[in-house]
């Protein structure tokens, strides 16, 4: 998550954080790598997102760009794949499909009924988690590597992150640092943005 920090808010943007920004930053990083670790562990593929996914003639689809896989909490791929950087889908439909996830875990042995309560909160912070630091890798794609159009995918990203605002107060400092910095340092065309 420290990407975002460095890469989206201070190499790419030059946002200045104070005292009490990084604070509020320290603690959100910390409550969501908690959120992490609570979570049950199997294989991620880390990347399972749809550029990653290729048709097949047969059953399952196609899978790229897995060298990354480790075990891991269990909503990790299912944020990449519900909360992809690069397509959206409408929250309430994303709500449907997580708590099937959740029905399938629970009668595959994956988590116990006490978890299953827990699953909807553990699957949004990891999406916060998630879409933090995926939002200052593509600033570093951008910057260090010179791969523009990763810039027009950071707003989506931004979306998802301001938009758990509403269940998860907790993190509205977060949602504020982006609507009220991140978001105007975006829109200035030296950035990369049109």
């Amino acid at each position: 998550m420290e990407l975002f920090r460095e890469w989206l808010c201070g190499r790419h943007l030059g946002i200045e954080l104070g005292e009490e920004t990084n604070a509020m930053l320290d603690g959100v990083f910390s409550r969501l790598v908690d959120n992490a670790l609570e979570q049950p562990r199997l294989f991620v593929h880390r990347d399972y997102h749809s550029r990653n996914l290729m048709l097949t003639a047969s059953r399952p689809p196609g899978i790229i760009d897995y060298q990354d896989a480790v075990r891991g909490p269990i909503t990790y791929d299912l944020v990449s794949l519900l909360k992809d950087a690069y397509i959206r889908w409408p929250l309430a439909q994303v709500d449907r499909w997580v708590a099937g996830y959740a029905e399938l875990a629970l009668r595959y042995g994956l988590i116990d009924t006490e978890q299953e309560s827990q699953f909807q909160r553990w699957f949004d912070l990891m999406g916060l988690q998630r879409h933090i630091k995926v939002a200052g890798i593509f600033a570093r794609l951008y910057r260090r590597d010179g791969k523009q159009g990763y810039l027009a995918d950071i707003p989506r990203v931004l979306d998802y992150i301001v938009e758990m605002r509403a269940r998860h107060p907790e993190f509205a400092g977060l949602a504020a640092l982006i609507e009220e910095r991140v978001r105007p340092g975006l829109e200035n065309p030296a950035n990369g943005m049109d």
